[in-house]
């Protein structure tokens, strides 16, 4: 296997990992919101932010595929097909992890709120405290040379 195909497979898992931590956690937070929802429909605009948190994991595996593919070449060596892998691995396992967890921490924000709205904007503090490491990971990626 060459560096460019070790370079695609890392950007490939990237991309799978963080849009089904993505998905799941999706699945949570849009399960909670319907549920707050059909209790209080004018309780959506407290809860938006906290259903579509972990979608970002998705959109940071996206970018770094997008970003590194295009620094991927014939000629690329083993060993920078590895340093892709690796960058690319690094914000697959971190984003699927913290995509999936922040689902679950937002779904319970959500339910909170639900029961008591008020300083419903302190609730998103919770699952953006996990938002953070999915951010480290995509920085680490973007600063890897390809």
């Amino acid at each position: 296997m060459d560096g460019k195909a070790i370079g695609i497979l890392g950007l490939a898992l990237c991309m799978i990992l963080c849009g089904a931590g993505s998905a799941f956690g999706l699945y949570k937070t849009g399960s909670a919101s319907a549920g707050v929802m059909s209790e209080d429909n004018k309780k959506f605009s407290k809860i938006i932010v906290l259903a579509l948190l972990p979608a970002t994991q998705g959109i940071y595996g996206f970018v770094l595929a997008v970003m590194k593919i295009s620094a991927l070449s014939a000629t690329m060596t083993v060993a920078a097909g590895w340093a892709v892998f690796g960058a690319a691995l690094a914000l697959g396992i971190t984003g699927m992890l913290s995509a999936v967890l922040q689902g679950i921490t937002a779904a319970s924000c959500i339910y909170a709120i639900g029961k008591n709205s008020a300083g419903s904007g302190q609730y998103v503090l919770f699952p953006a405290m996990i938002e953070f490491y999915a951010i480290l990971a995509l920085v680490l990626g973007i600063m890897i040379p390809a």
